[in-house]
């Protein structure tokens, strides 16, 4: 019996499928059969119970369990005390907010790098709602998004919250002071992509309050958005703290209105098991880097 052989059992039992465990473990199927196999033979019992097409953990098997996740975690940090953070190695698969990465995700990759500087990272840039579902499938490590996270199995780690605001072109005509938000839904509106925070409360709003045909503008692209209200193209909904420098030069403009979108509230979501020091780690990085840069 070895490490290797419990990780596979554990994560076989918990991603429920072979083919998922080993692609988590970046192995084959039939090396994850086999490890499988000689820890049935090293233990002298069935891990579980297999049927045509389906398997389930045997009785031994649910028993063991909660055992095996608790040896891994021994492990996990018997190696953390007997290294320092330089040493830490391996890859780290982080999902990131878009808005994050056009505030102080630059600060943060370069604090990680300087910490530990034999980490990679595996970045991927997704709407929330993607990043939560790659993080209950065990697709991702950890990620930055709107939280927090309504699941038991996924831990969250309060980040920063950013105002949405009203915001276009300084060349459209607005009245000065808090604008009807009937005159800004004269125009176009350009906002976050459809399986969004963002877009659901804007379009509830639209459903419920307003009576006249709104366009909507959706995209994918924080960067498009901004481009398209600096073009006069339409309102946008931004974070201030995205569109500051633009607002400072005069080019974008702030518009008060009856009605605001909620605040973009962000946290580091990472799975609760099996335990993950270094994403315990990163997250604890990510919450100092969000408060600093609030300053």
């Amino acid at each position: 019996m070895n490490l290797k052989q419990l990780e596979t059992f554990f994560w076989v039992a918990t991603l429920e499928s072979f083919r998922k465990a080993a692609e988590h473990l970046c192995a084959t199927q039939p090396a994850v059969s086999s490890r499988i196999a000689a820890l049935e033979d090293s233990l002298g019992v069935k891990l579980f119970e297999r049927r045509a097409g389906s398997f389930s953990l045997s009785a031994k098997g649910q028993e063991l369990m909660p055992y095996a996740k608790n040896m891994l975690l021994m492990a996990d940090r018997l190696k953390e005390m007997a290294c320092e953070a330089t040493s830490i190695s391996g890859a780290l698969r982080l999902g990131v907010s878009e808005t994050i990465v056009h505030t102080w995700l630059p600060d943060f990759l370069h604090q990680v790098h300087l910490l530990y500087p034999n980490l990679d990272i595996e970045l991927t840039v997704d709407v929330t709602a993607n990043m939560r579902n790659d993080l209950v499938n065990r697709s991702l490590d950890i990620a930055f998004l709107l939280g927090p996270i309504s699941e038991y199995s996924i831990i969250n780690v309060e980040l920063c919250a950013y105002e949405l605001v009203w915001s276009c072109s300084t060349e459209l005509d607005f009245p000065k002071g808090k604008v009807p938000l009937e005159q800004i839904l004269k125009h176009t509106i350009l906002t976050y992509a459809r399986n969004t925070r963002p877009f659901a409360e804007i379009q509830n709003l639209f459903r419920e309050e307003v009576m006249e045909p709104v366009r909507i503008f959706p995209s994918t692209s924080l960067a498009a958005s901004k481009q398209m209200s600096l073009d006069g193209f339409g309102v946008g909904t931004l974070p201030m703290e995205y569109i500051r420098n633009e607002v400072d030069a005069g080019l974008l403009k702030v518009l008060p209105s009856t009605w605001t979108p909620s605040n973009l509230e962000f946290t580091a979501s990472y799975p609760r098991e099996p335990f993950n020091r270094m994403a315990e780690k990163i997250a604890a990085l990510a919450q100092v880097t969000a408060k600093s840069s609030d300053k």
